[in-house]
């Protein structure tokens, strides 16, 4: 596994996440390609089939430079068939204090899911300072995040679910939003189709589109 230190680099200069859900292992590599061609070495691969450890694993031993998470993480045991496979980070759709204390003492990075001032309160208490806000839109969006940050001034946001090229822009010009995940670069439909170069090329875009953000 990466530093933390480096992971955080990576995510405040990217800013993006790819959120993906593989049914395929035998996709992981090509995958992999299509988004460092799209100009990102980061991705969030989901415990929401059977094969996402295989697929971690074959990322990550094909392209030891990318970082490569474990999302929709549940349980410690499921944080130790991510570690195993070889996974940098562990994504957590809500907050579960013992799935954080259990990545702090195997030495993983971990960013829960947090919605509530209680919970953003609990995560505080364990010491992390990035949390994830999911599901975004259906929490209130950046409207949401940006009350958040006045109480949590040290708090970073990784906001997902309901985000694409439409409302890119409302979160990523949040100083507090260290970065934003979403499937929309590489959609289970594209993943299923090969769609290789339509992944690189969304990839692409969204950056630039975060980069022109940025310049602003």
């Amino acid at each position: 596994m990466k530093s933390n230190d480096s992971l955080y680099s990576t995510l405040i200069d990217k800013k993006l996440v790819p959120v993906i859900k593989i049914t395929d292992p035998n996709s992981s590599e090509n995958l992999a390609d299509a988004l460092i061609t799209g100009g990102l070495s980061v991705a969030e691969v989901t415990f929401r089939t059977d094969c996402a450890a295989e697929a971690i694993s074959r990322m990550k031993n094909s392209r030891p430079g990318m970082f490569v998470g474990a999302g929709t993480v549940l349980t410690t045991s499921q944080v130790d068939e991510a570690v195993a496979a070889g996974a940098d980070f562990i994504v957590s759709p809500g907050f579960d204090a013992d799935v954080v204390r259990h990545c702090q003492k195997v030495g993983v990075a971990v960013v829960p899911g947090c919605v509530t001032p209680s919970e953003i309160m609990a995560a505080i208490s364990l010491g992390l300072s990035t949390v994830k806000f999911f599901p975004a839109a259906a929490f209130g969006g950046a409207a949401t995040i940006k009350a958040l940050s006045a109480p949590f001034p040290g708090i970073s946001f990784i906001p997902t679910g309901g985000i694409d090229m439409r409302n890119l822009r409302e979160y990523t010009s949040l100083p507090c939003v260290l970065a934003v995940g979403g499937s929309f670069m590489a959609t289970e439909k594209l993943i299923s189709a090969k769609a290789w170069d339509e992944i690189a090329a969304r990839t692409r875009s969204a950056l630039a589109a975060v980069c022109s953000i940025a310049s602003v």
